[in-house]
């Protein structure tokens, strides 16, 4: 057996693994449901119309959210790492440690009051809450590429310019992608709270499932936002694994 039909079995595992255990455990959740007896409250949160809506604000906020981060973060990341001053990469940090210091509550509803509530304060706070690991990782993935690797493309010619585009972003890239995801999930967690400014999102089953007592619900709305965090993550996963630059 070759080392390439050894690895195969794992491979598969990886790829398909996550996605299988989510869907049977969706299985045994919409099961489990389908033996309880279900009074009119919980029959009006737990309907297919109700639970396609919520999942699909809650994706919309996290997805929009982390795409927003990336445009942001990484050219931030990569503008300080070029200046190449300790005091403006000190204060690119800063700046970014400023929405993860503070409670994502209290960033959500600190920006609510001083704003208005609904989808764009919400979107605003997972920013904030979430540019951090971006930010941080981007500047690390360019400090770690190899001084030999850069030296060597400039001694062939290359510019500033081409150097990053070409040496230095691909192959900090897995650790920028590792920021990413780690983005991706905090906002699928977090995006739960937008609830409480009114934005929608899988955050209002479970909040009026402990306001009702009605714990199908809660139940219900938990595993949901964790299996998004799960696949979502696997995806990410997949995505860092095809980028990859080879021999990394």
């Amino acid at each position: 057996m070759t080392a390439a039909t050894a690895q195969r079995p794992r491979l598969s595992f990886k790829r398909f693994g996550t996605p299988v255990a989510v869907v049977g455990v969706l299985a045994v959740l919409f099961g489990w449901l389908s033996t309880l007896s279900l009074d009119s409250i919980e029959q009006r949160t737990l309907n297919t119309s109700y639970l396609l809506d919520r999942t699909q604000e809650h994706l919309v906020l996290t997805v929009v959210s982390s795409a927003l981060v990336a445009l942001l973060a990484i050219p931030a990341g990569i503008a300080a790492y070029r200046v190449r001053s300790k005091a403006v990469r000190a204060f690119v940090i800063g700046l970014g440690n400023i929405g993860q210091a503070t409670p994502a509550v209290g960033v959500v509803i600190l920006l609510a009051i001083v704003w208005q509530t609904g989808f764009y304060t919400a979107l605003i706070s997972l920013v904030a809450y979430c540019f951090l690991p971006v930010l941080r990782n981007t500047l690390t993935g360019l400090e770690q590429v190899d001084h030999a690797t850069r030296e060597a493309a400039r001694g062939m010619g290359m510019t500033p310019r081409q150097v990053l585009w070409r040496i230095e972003l691909p192959l900090a890239s897995p650790v920028i992608l590792a920021g990413l995801r780690t983005a991706l999930v905090f906002s699928v967690g977090v995006a739960t709270i937008a609830t409480f400014i009114n934005a929608g999102g899988l955050g209002d089953m479970i909040v009026n499932g402990l306001k009702l007592q009605r714990y199908p619900v809660i139940v219900v709305g938990a595993v949901l936002v964790a299996s998004i965090a799960v696949l979502i993550d696997w995806a990410a996963g997949l995505v860092e694994d095809l980028v990859r630059p080879r021999g990394l």
